[in-house]
């Protein structure tokens, strides 16, 4: 694909284009431009749902409890990538991930820790679960029955997004095509048993945060739309019926105006959609949203700056009319939101609501020039976006060619090139230039200050791991295996799957054993990986690249680098924005996919005897991994590590032996430098290099005389 971004929104705007007269009167009606409702938030506020979930369904719960009880109206589940990929926390592959980036569930049992003393029928619950649907929507359900809560009277969303699991977040576990019958599973159940309950909340925001620009991120939600609704057209289910049941997600990041238009015109394209489907009932084109600030916006050293972000990020998403919001905390750069950011994050949207008067205006950017032209400029972006995409074959093959993705990498080399070269300023993201030992990286005085929350994984494992054990001594596991079985038959006979999963979460089947007698039938998927070439040779200093030509004539070959995501970790646009770096300053790069493991590292390196492996991980389990695999590397292989990292923990991975950190606060120049000393410290100690450490005091100077 190769369509260009839209120009900046800048400038004098003194037209409104033809087509926006014919919305300027229709709010709360079809197209739904200003509007989804009439009165908007006068009449109804949006929901305020924090999306929450760490360690393991009691603490969760005591979050939740909390939460509802200072202002929040409606509850968002984070699950840990085990849960997520369908792992029970006993899982080898699991252990080190198990309630790090969300709540650990591996059984109804959890689940009704989870909502204990909340009352399902009056609480709207959002759960983002997308590759381990099935299991998971089945404990929610058999919690709710267990509790009494009769099914046609829960209210929330389950995401059930696979799609743009393959294109950005990789938290997918079968092939799309059974994916996608999984999904139409889910939304043919919700639509005959839960009729309040929204089957699936089409999600935009992971693309936005993997890199694509905002129209971008409409353009291939719209897509994605479309696919799904052809696809239950094709199972034979009524568009007409579900469509009133199904949602969006959508990221707000800090192209301010742009993210107005942007929701603006995904209503009108949503209504323009349904038409083309013959759905022509008004509450079924009134598309429902929900949104969230944008996480990559956020900057690590300087955090409380990020509560300014949050803030107009909010206001955009407002602006734009979305039904329900969760605000970052100002701290997620860094960690786990603390309690004190999270308060910050839910207060952020009380003040909205309660003390501007934003939501008191429909629309109050109807009839704007530049609104008006933004939006209109959106659509016919998306539209020539959809025709390219139909071109080439629709989105079900580009999934598995890798092509959308390969798209997106793209932008996000052209936003990290821009950030660069300062073409893009963001305020307090200041350099390191980590050219010296991890631990002499001066943290700011809000890092080193600041409460951060902590996550006790090995307590958490431990627990959840008897808890497990507790439960299949306990339940008849006759009866599990049988219905486990059943389930089986019914993947051979193509039936809905919904109705076999929950007898056996009833029978206390963990969400690891339903999975695995899906992936009996329907074996783990690994999608195809490309990495776009970038262009970073312009935005980096002419001397590091040279450095780097120096050394691998000294050393008689091209160097050999490994950058691997180690772990159930799916967010790669940081670790192939590096390989990209890599591959322009003349280093020759093998990149190991999602979901590696210390062993597929070390398999690789036996074969090709790296000059230095990199690590991605950003769930907070880098000790667990690094630790791992030194123990058995070869002490001659440098080791440098990447992700989601507290200044304060740097020192840690430098006394385990890693001999390079970098995080968010690095810019390329930092990275290229910091790499040239790690390699020509480990092998070339007997060679003549140029004055690395002279050239980098330059360097120095220079950026510090810029900021």
């Amino acid at each position: 694909m190769n369509i260009s971004p839209l120009k900046p929104i800048k400038g004098a705007y003194v037209v409104v284009p033809e087509t926006a007269k014919n919305w300027c009167h229709a709010h709360g009606q079809v197209p739904f431009v200003r509007g989804a409702y009439p009165e908007m938030y006068q009449g109804k506020p949006w929901t305020i749902r924090q999306y929450a979930g760490f360690e393991t369904a009691s603490k969760t719960n005591a979050f939740f409890k909390r939460s509802l009880a200072e202002g929040q109206t409606g509850l968002s589940v984070a699950f840990d990538l085990p849960t997520h990929l369908g792992f029970d926390s006993d899982h080898p592959l699991a252990q080190a991930d198990v309630g790090r980036t969300g709540v650990a569930i591996d059984s109804v049992e959890d689940m009704s820790v989870l909502f204990d003393g909340i009352d399902l029928a009056k609480v709207s619950v959002s759960m983002t679960m997308n590759g381990a649907v099935l299991p998971i929507m089945a404990c929610f359900i058999v919690a709710a029955q267990e509790q009494g809560v009769p099914l046609e009277q829960l209210t929330g969303t389950i995401q059930n997004d696979i799609l743009k699991e393959y294109i950005a977040r990789n938290t997918y576990i079968h092939s799309p095509d059974f994916s996608l019958d999984v999904v139409s599973d889910v939304v043919a159940y919700c639509a005959e048993n839960m009729p309040r309950f929204n089957s699936i909340s089409i999600s935009g925001y992971h693309f936005q945060e993997a890199g694509a620009t905002p129209e971008l991120e409409l353009a291939l939600t719209m897509a994605n739309a479309r696919t799904y609704l052809t696809h239950f057209e094709q199972r034979g289910i009524d568009i007409e019926s579900v469509a009133k049941r199904l949602s969006f997600f959508f990221c707000v990041g800090m192209d301010f105006y742009k993210e107005i238009a942007k929701l603006r015109a995904a209503r009108l394209l949503w209504s323009e959609l349904l038409e083309e489907f013959g759905v022509h009932s008004s509450s079924a084109k009134r598309l429902k949203m929900h949104c969230q600030t944008s996480g990559s916006s956020l900057t690590e050293m300087s955090p409380l700056n990020n509560i300014v972000r949050t803030t107009i990020e909010a206001m955009a998403g407002v602006f734009g009319g979305t039904q329900s919001l969760h605000t970052n905390s100002y701290d997620e750069a860094i960690s786990l939101p603390s309690d004190q950011a999270s308060k910050v994050a839910l207060d952020t949207q009380l003040i909205i609501l309660n003390e501007t008067g934003i939501g008191d205006v429909v629309d109050p950017w109807g009839g704007s020039y530049m609104m008006e032209t933004a939006t209109q400029n959106i659509v016919d972006y998306v539209h020539q976006v959809q025709q390219e995409i139909d071109e080439q074959g629709g989105v079900r093959s580009l999934v598995e060619t890798g092509e959308l993705t390969a798209f997106i990498h793209q932008h996000a080399l052209q936003s990290a090139i821009a950030e660069e070269n300062q073409d893009k300023t963001i305020i307090g993201k200041k350099s390191t230039l980590a050219v010296s030992s991890a631990s002499q990286s001066e943290p700011s005085a809000m890092n080193s200050t600041k409460e951060k929350k902590t996550i006790n994984a090995e307590k958490t494992l431990s627990q959840q791991t008897q808890k497990m054990a507790r439960l299949k001594l306990k339940r008849n596991n006759q009866s599990v295996q049988r219905a486990l079985e059943t389930l089986k038959m019914a993947v051979r006979n193509k039936e809905n799957l919904m109705p076999f999963v929950i007898d056996a979460i009833r029978l206390r089947a963990t969400v690891g054993e339903c999975i695995q007698a899906l992936t009996d039938e329907q074996a783990r998927y690994r999608k195809p990986e490309t990495i776009k070439q970038g262009s970073f040779k312009q935005a980096l200093d002419s001397k590091i690249i040279d450095d780097f030509r120096f050394l691998s004539e000294k050393v008689g070959r091209k160097l050999r680098f490994l950058v691997a995501k180690v772990g159930l970790d799916g967010h790669d646009r940081g670790a192939k924005v590096i390989v990209s770096l890599l591959n322009d300053l003349g280093i020759e790069v093998d990149y190991l996919p999602v979901f590696s493991t210390p062993d597929d590292i070390l398999n690789a390196d036996l074969k090709q005897h790296y000059d230095c492996i990199g690590l991605s991980v950003l769930s907070g389990a880098q000790q667990a991994f690094v630790t791992t695999l030194l123990s058995s590397l070869r002490v001659d292989c440098p080791l440098v590590l990447g992700g989601v990292i507290p200044v304060e923990e740097e020192s840690v991975f430098e006394k385990l032996g890693v001999d390079s950190v970098f995080t968010a606060r690095h810019t390329l120049n930092d990275i290229a430098c910091a790499l040239y000393r790690v390699l020509s410290t480990r092998l070339s100690n007997d060679l003549t290099l140029p004055d690395f450490h002279g050239h980098y005091k330059e360097v120095q100077n220079e950026v510090s005389e810029s900021i």
